[in-house]
């Protein structure tokens, strides 16, 4: 599917996204003196700085129509979930009624989530969830995207030796997306990995890294990524001479961009994921109205943003320079997207 904002839109609000469990939509109290905090656990791609953004324009805006009091962001360094549970504890102290957290592990921010809840603060994790039953979990299937990667390249009848470029060691959805790539390995016997590296999500790190490991490989054909590396695993095929493989891109607009040239030079064709950094919008109304009274589901799964061949061209007309393709969420959509899937 391609990724424009109506197609998206009806992807995210039709019946390519899941609601678990009921719920009650009815605002029951004000929220315009009640504050919001956003803990996140690293910000050094251009998926987490746009989210940040994202997260910053849309709370801006809600404070600025008293529909919450403050919501400020909070970035931990390089995903250290013990200063992550220290922020969050601090967060505590500092009287958030709310607390969004993209975590940077989902079992080791737990005691301070329990503390959260204990002291009745809502706590609503994404992207990197948590697994701690108080807290409300905005969910992407990581694993379904892993597993879409090897996939396609199954569908394009590609065979041979295969790169797997992973995400920042140690993150949660760095785990998931492998956990994909490997149970796509097992399902497609004609591919065989012949070297991992960690890009980052973030296109200098993976070139540096996957240079560093070229002069070791044989022939690849494929290569697998998490978002943000494809560009910079490209460039280091390219600037070794070395036969580009079929590199699955993740949305951003130098992976779309680069993408797009090779076409245009050769014929070169793949595939693009990602979820869109809008996520953290969705999460913020998500505990607006929590606060407001609203009974949510404990847990909402998001679709996956997918571009394919033909939607190319569109995709990257649509995406910011420097960026990733987005979307952004208001209360409204937020609540059509809760009201339709209760109903289902």
């Amino acid at each position: 599917m391609g990724i424009n904002r109506t197609r998206w839109a009806a992807c995210l609000f039709g019946a390519g996204a899941m609601l678990v469990g009921g719920a009650a939509l009815a605002q029951s109290k004000p929220t315009g003196s009640m504050k919001i905090a956003f803990s996140n656990s690293f910000a050094s791609n251009s998926w987490r700085q746009q989210m940040l953004q994202d997260w910053d324009k849309v709370s801006k805006q809600a404070v600025a129509d008293k529909q919450v009091a403050a919501a400020p962001s909070f970035t931990t360094v390089q995903n250290q979930a013990t200063e992550q549970s220290q922020q969050i504890r601090n967060l505590i102290l500092q009287g958030y009624q709310a607390i969004v957290i993209d975590a940077a592990s989902p079992t080791a921010v737990n005691g301070a989530v329990r503390q959260a809840c204990s002291a009745g603060i809502v706590v609503v994790s994404f992207d990197g969830t948590v697994t701690e039953p108080c807290a409300y979990r905005i969910s992407i299937d990581f694993k379904r995207m892993g597993r879409m990667e090897l996939d396609y390249f199954h569908n394009r009848k590609l065979k041979g030796n295969l790169l797997e470029v992973r995400g920042l060691a140690g993150f949660v959805v760095d785990n998931q997306i492998h956990e994909g790539v490997t149970d796509g390995l097992k399902q497609y016997p004609e591919f065989k990995v012949v070297g991992s590296v960690n890009g980052d999500y973030t296109q200098t790190v993976a070139q540096k890294a996957v240079a560093g490991l070229l002069p070791t490989l044989p022939e690849v054909v494929a290569v697998t990524t998490q978002g943000g590396d494809g560009a910079g695993t490209a460039r280091a095929f390219l600037d070794a001479g070395r036969k580009l493989p079929v590199i699955y891109m993740g949305n951003r607009y130098d992976e779309l961009a680069l993408w797009k040239s090779e076409h245009d030079k050769n014929g070169y064709e793949t595939q693009s994921a990602s979820i869109v950094p809008g996520v953290a919008t969705f999460a913020f109304w998500y505990a607006q109205q929590l606060l407001a009274g609203n009974k949510l589901p404990k847990e909402v799964s998001l679709p996956i943003a997918v571009v394919s061949q033909g939607d190319l061209e569109k995709s990257l007309a649509a995406t910011p320079k420097g960026g990733v393709y987005d979307q952004t969420f208001t209360r409204q959509e937020v609540l059509d997207y809760v009201r339709q899937h209760a109903a289902n």
